[in-house]
């Protein structure tokens, strides 16, 4: 693995261990080499991902909609910054500047680019590893919810396994980095 998208809250979540193990993610992203692409957001997770990851050597690459950027919630420190029409297409270029996918706590905007992430895969339009952190338990509904739709028959074993988790950033991207797509996947 060579870059990373992270996608995570504009908000920080009321519990201050979001931010806390979010700054943690930052860290082991520079530390480890990894190019962070994120949504170039100044505030909330965003907005602390982006600055524990500079702060500590990383490069970080926003990709934001004009009309976001017009917002002034635009982080103005980035090491690149892609600015885009519309949020698919954001989407999209976050997806082509990464080799793997990380998603920490947040809310629709979050799940949306989880599951569309998770579709390109399963669909072999991308070829990456999916990994959600864990924090505090914040995934676990949503990962039981997964686990039904693989039991009641909507989605296979296969796909089913395209989500690794684990409530650790380093046993988590190690787990992500030692998945290799297949020759049929590539």
């Amino acid at each position: 693995m060579q870059s990373i998208v992270v996608f995570c809250g504009s908000n920080a979540g009321l519990n201050s261990v979001y931010t806390k193990v979010t700054r943690q993610v930052g860290e082991v992203l520079a530390h480890r080499g990894l190019e962070l692409i994120y949504g170039a957001g100044n505030i909330g997770l965003m907005g602390v991902l982006a600055d524990a990851a500079l702060a500590a050597g990383g490069r970080v690459v926003g990709v934001i909609p004009y009309f976001l950027r017009d917002k002034e919630v635009c982080h103005t420190g980035l090491s690149d910054l892609h600015l885009t029409k519309s949020m698919d297409e954001r989407k999209v270029i976050m997806a082509r500047l990464s080799d793997s996918v990380l998603v920490l706590p947040g809310g629709y905007g979050t799940m949306d680019e989880l599951f569309e992430m998770l579709t390109l895969v399963q669909l072999r339009q991308a070829h990456f590893p999916i990994g959600i952190l864990n924090i505090n338990g914040f995934y676990d509904h949503l990962i039981q919810q997964v686990t039904k739709m693989q039991q009641e028959g909507f989605i296979k074993d296969f796909h089913r396994n395209l989500i690794l988790v684990d409530d650790n950033i380093e046993r988590l991207l190690d787990k992500m980095a030692q998945i290799i797509p297949s020759e049929e996947d590539k």
